[in-house]
Parts: structure tokens; sequence; C-alpha cells
């Protein structure tokens, strides 16, 4: 961050405070305070996050980071630097799982204003960066949930069910746990592209609905707010993805742990636990009698078809 820090100062032509924050888990973060009374974010990219396929190319989080802004949803970039960007300081209100659960309504707008906005520099496939967390757990012999990879065979069913009649996709941030929403008077905003790409729109709910714990009453409310009708096939197709985002997460937790070991270290955080508990959340889902008909529906199908077999969730190896 020294460098980043030096490039602001003489942008700036003024004296800086650093002030770091906490709870990223991949880049770091500070509140940057002028002698002048101006407040910026200060985003220090690591390249070991990308290379370790735990997020976007350094370039295109940065060109997405851009078209966000300009979508209204986003921080305004105020100054880019190689491998870091200085950040609007947004004023306002971290979010944690319990406000998400009360907000449906103004998250799902915030998402539509940022699907509505340029489409992002690069294309984003849940079941691709599944393939490549369970290719990296392989390689580097990384652990995993006991009963992980039986669960592939399901995988492919909720792919191929969700391509029968795909949405058409839009720019999505991906990975919208709550702390990446901020509220500014009535207003979510959302900050951190790591993971952007262009993507299913029902997979951005299903993620909002696996980060912060709906419930299927609460995840028909996301999927109403946002599409503006209550239609079964795209409740369905947001509940199959909130799956998908607690099993691909899963290996996220495991890979970021295994091959970042230093920053793993200094993030204070449990991922084997956090692994264990979205694992366990998506072999919960699974077990549910409702799964096979959230099938059908998205499919199109009859309800009676074949299924995979039910799994239980173990504990991490």
């Amino acid at each position: 961050m020294p460098d980043a820090l030096a490039d602001v100062r003489k942008w700036a032509g003024q004296p800086i405070t650093e002030t770091p924050i906490k709870g990223g888990l991949s880049h770091r973060i500070a509140r940057l305070d002028a002698a002048d009374g101006q407040r910026w974010l200060l985003r220090v990219l690591d390249p070991r996050v990308s290379e370790a396929g735990l997020g976007i190319p350094l370039d295109q989080e940065i060109a997405n980071t851009l078209r966000a802004a300009d979508a209204g949803v986003g921080p305004r970039v105020l100054h880019r630097m190689p491998d870091a960007l200085l950040l609007e300081y947004l004023d306002g209100t971290t979010l944690d799982a319990h406000t998400v659960r009360t907000l449906t309504g103004p998250i799902a707008a915030a998402c539509r204003r940022l699907h509505a906005g340029p489409r992002f520099v690069n294309d984003f496939s849940i079941f691709g960066k599944l393939d490549q967390f369970l290719a990296l757990c392989h390689t580097h012999e990384l652990p995993k949930p006991e009963g992980y990879e039986d669960l592939l065979p399901v995988v492919a069913d909720i792919e191929r069910a969700l391509a029968a009649d795909p949405l058409p996709t839009v720019p999505c941030h991906n990975d919208l746990l709550p702390g990446n929403l901020i509220l500014c008077g009535t207003e979510i905003r959302i900050v951190d592209y790591q993971l952007s790409g262009n993507n299913d729109p029902a997979f951005e709910l299903g993620d909002i609905a696996a980060e912060a714990d709906y419930d299927p009453d609460l995840t028909l409310r996301l999927a109403r707010a946002y599409f503006g009708r209550d239609e079964s096939r795209l409740t369905s197709r947001v509940r199959l993805n909130l799956i998908m985002s607690n099993l691909t997460w899963t290996l996220w937790f495991a890979v970021h742990h295994g091959l970042l070991k230093e920053q793993a270290a200094d993030a204070d955080f449990d991922y084997d636990a956090e692994a264990a508990d979205k694992f366990e959340q998506a072999v919960r889902d699974l077990d549910d009698p409702e799964f096979g008909r959230l099938i059908d529906d998205v499919r199109g199908s009859r309800p009676g078809s074949p299924h995979p077999p039910h799994h239980h969730a173990r504990r991490l190896e």
C-alpha cells in the first residue's frame, strides 16, 4: 500500500492520513482523509487473488468498477493506478445479514440499476467457476467437505435445467454478501467488483439470498421485487442459483485458505467453518422435498420425473 499512498499524495497535492479498514478477505482497503477535509477510499488490488482464480483479472475488475460507477451503483473512480483504485467514499451504512433481509425492495432496485448499465468486459458462469475451483483443489490437494463430489451429478442437473430456457445475461456483481451493500440514505450502492461479469440475473438474486440466509418466502419477495411479477419459474430459478452460490463459494473458501495462507492468517477468519456452513446449507436445500419441483419449474417439465438421490452434509476433511 505505500506505493499507492505515495501516488495518491502526489495526485492530491496535500497531506493524507490513512486508516486501514478490516473486513475484506482478499484485497486491501483503507479510508484516506485529506488535509482539506476530503475523504476517499483506497482499494489496493493483490494480483495473487486473480492468479489463484479467486477473482477476475485485475484489468477486468478495474474496467468493471468503472462501468458500475457509470451505472450509478458503484462508487465513482477518482484516480486509477496500475494495481489500485482511489474511489468515492460512500458515507453510508454497511449492511449486515439482518438488514439485507429487511430491504428486499431497495436491494432489488440497486440490482436492476446495475443490470441495466453498461455491459461488463467479461462473462461469468457459476458452473465454470465451480469447475475451476474443483480443479485447483485436485491440483493442490486442498481439503473440501466430505461427499462434495457426490453432488456433482446434481450440479449437472441444475445446469441443464437453467440452460433449458436461459435469461439474457446482464452485468452482475456475483458476490453480493451483505458487506458489499452500502445504504446511502434510501438508496443501496454496491462495492467490490472482484468477481463481476455478465451473468444470469437470477444468480445475482440467488447469491444475495444465500449470503443473507433468506428463507423461501423471502426469496420469493426478492424475486418478485426484481422481476416485477410473481412467476414460479423465475423464483425457482433464483432458488436453484442460491444452491449453486453455496456450493461454489464453499470451494472459494477452501481455495483461498489453501493457496493464500498468509492472507488467510491476516484476515483472522475461520475459512474452514465458513466452507462447512455453506456446504451444509446447500445440502439442506438439496435434501428438501421441494428441490425436484424447482428443477421441474425451471426446465418446464411435468412433475414426477426422476431426480438424483439426496445426500447429507459432512464436516470438512
